[in-house]
């Protein structure tokens, strides 16, 4: 984790929490809340209409103790009766109708919740006529249009909403003989079941901004949006910060990327591969190991510089070092180091198969690389060069020092040791074109290859004689894919790759090949037997 994420994280964490707890607690206090304020709305609506009510029995109660039973007192000995003038009328108290106007205007002359009113577009004469309010009319209507109508509803109104009923006021048989006779009546044909009126009840409930239970109501709220707005203040925040740590990360991921393939040209890509994964330590450090080294070296290299130009050289020498570095790389063998011409490689670490199967995969490379050398010589020529590259390698097994030598600031990985030193030599007595084996490596690779000993060398550091094998031929089937022959001295170019040939052509070349082989026959001839008498 990089130091900038491990500065992050607890601030992110420190940020957090609070937001966290805080949403947990609003959570838990929602239900409180909204339970508390519901018991306060019900406790306040239950005292309100508690109120209202008792103030409006207390109106009929005085009203009926005045109106009524006093009326009835003060009659005596006159007859009570029931009349719509009943002020007026000594001994008569009101009829229902009456009452109930008497009643409306009691509930309607105080600021009560609860409203009665007794309605009708028929008042009597000389009486005030009764305002309907759009409710009242529509009702009426719909009563007399629908006589199954029993009630009406409507709610009114938005933050303090008005619940109105309405019902119908229906002449009864008494009704209809009085309202018929009475002279003041403005109408003298009402049947039994005709809409006279209607009785409306309102209830009205303000909003009660002042209770406790809304304070705490519209506290909880004020602060859960606080929380909210808080929350995604931090997550923006942190998404930024992330955004910022992440384009941190993608320029320094591609800065690696980029410097890491730089590197990559300057390693080999088996020790490129240890050290990136993490396999091997970049410290100063070393083993002892089997391996088996590979030398190789351009013959007459410093003559062949001075017959070419720089540019031309230069090309020249990083096309053979690339082509034998792609040959190297695919037997698995490690390229220490180029040194001017000279290639240094080894098998037996960082990856090994065993002193046996190393020393027989870097016998299939040399043959390799000098079968490529054989084909890029015929390309050299065709560009002009007359004396292509030449090779000679030397290859040897034995123990050697191999790991990280230098200082703790700058190291290279190699090896070291007489049997390096030896490798060395060995490629410095081959012939041109030729691989020269050390007799361990010999001893893995018989099999693969006919070859001779040399005469016997000696090296410092190695106490034991030192026979080198010179490599004659190696045996068909060494590289199972090897189809291309190649061949160049003076007075022959062959390159003959059999693998993209049909039967017809085959057959064609073979014809070429034996004429050839004609020529050359002559020719020896004419070396081998003396002119006769007559032609001398």
């Amino acid at each position: 984790m990089s130091e900038t994420e491990n500065r992050i994280e607890p601030e992110t964490y420190r940020r957090v929490w609070p937001a966290v707890v805080a949403v947990i607690l609003l959570l838990v206090a929602l239900p409180v809340a909204v339970l508390f304020d519901l018991r306060d709305l019900t406790e306040q609506l239950s005292r309100r209409q508690a109120n209202d009510i008792s103030k409006i029995i207390n109106d009929i109660r005085g009203f009926y103790a005045n109106d009524v039973v006093a009326r009835v007192l003060q009659a005596g000995d006159t007859k009570v009766t029931a009349t719509d003038n009943y002020r007026v009328t000594p001994g008569a108290i009101p009829i229902p109708a009456t009452f109930s106007l008497e009643i409306g205007k009691l509930t309607s002359s105080r600021d009560n919740t609860v409203r009665y009113d007794f309605l009708s577009d028929y008042p009597f004469a000389g009486r005030e006529a009764h305002v309907l309010d759009p409710f009242q009319k529509n009702s009426l209507a719909a009563f007399r249009h629908d006589p199954s109508i029993q009630t009406l509803e409507s709610v009114e109104g938005g933050w303090s909403p008005t619940v109105r009923v309405a019902a119908p006021i229906r002449m009864t048989q008494p009704c209809v003989t009085c309202h018929n006779a009475h002279p003041a009546s403005p109408k003298h044909d009402w049947k039994v079941g005709d809409v006279r009126g209607i009785q409306a009840v309102s209830v009205t409930q303000p909003l009660t901004v002042g209770s406790l239970g809304f304070r705490y109501l519209f506290v909880y709220f004020a602060v859960a949006v606080a929380t909210g707005i808080a929350f995604i203040v931090l997550q923006w925040r942190q998404a930024r910060q992330l955004s910022l740590v992440n384009n941190e990360l993608k320029d320094a991921n591609n800065f690696l990327a980029t410097v890491s393939l730089k590197i990559a040209k300057y390693l080999s890509p088996e020790i490129y591969k240890s050290v990136f994964s993490g396999e091997r330590d970049v410290k100063v450090t070393a083993e002892r190991k089997k391996l088996t080294i590979f030398f190789s070296d351009i013959v007459d290299f410093t003559a062949t510089t001075e017959r070419m130009q720089p540019e031309e050289l230069t090309a020249l020498l990083n096309d053979y070092l690339t082509e034998m570095s792609r040959i190297a790389l695919a037997h698995g063998a490690t390229v220490d180091k180029f040194i001017g011409d000279a290639i240094l490689a080894f098998f037996g670490d960082p990856n090994t198969l065993g002193p046996r199967e190393d020393a027989r995969a870097c016998m299939r490379m040399a043959v390799a690389m000098q079968d490529r050398l054989r084909e890029l010589q015929v390309k050299w020529r065709d560009q002009g060069i007359e004396k292509p590259f030449q090779v000679r390698m030397g290859i040897n097994t034995g123990y050697c020092n191999v790991g990280n030598f230098g200082s703790e600031d700058r190291m290279d990985y190699t090896i070291i040791g007489a049997e390096a030193n030896l490798a060395a030599r060995l490629q410095a007595i081959a012939p041109a074109g030729g691989i020269v084996l050390s007799y361990e490596t010999f001893a893995h690779v018989k099999d693969m290859v006919d070859a001779r000993p040399m005469e016997q060398i000696s090296i410092k550091g190695i106490s034991r004689a030192i026979i080198p094998y010179k490599v004659d031929r190696t045996h068909t089937g060494l590289e199972a894919t090897a189809t291309v022959i190649s061949e160049n001295e003076d007075g022959l170019s062959l390159k003959l790759d059999v693998s993209g040939l049909d039967a017809a052509k085959a057959a064609r070349l073979r014809g070429k090949l034996q004429a050839a082989l004609a020529a050359l026959d002559d020719k020896i001839k004419e070396q081998i037997i003396p002119a006769s008498p007559e032609r001398a």
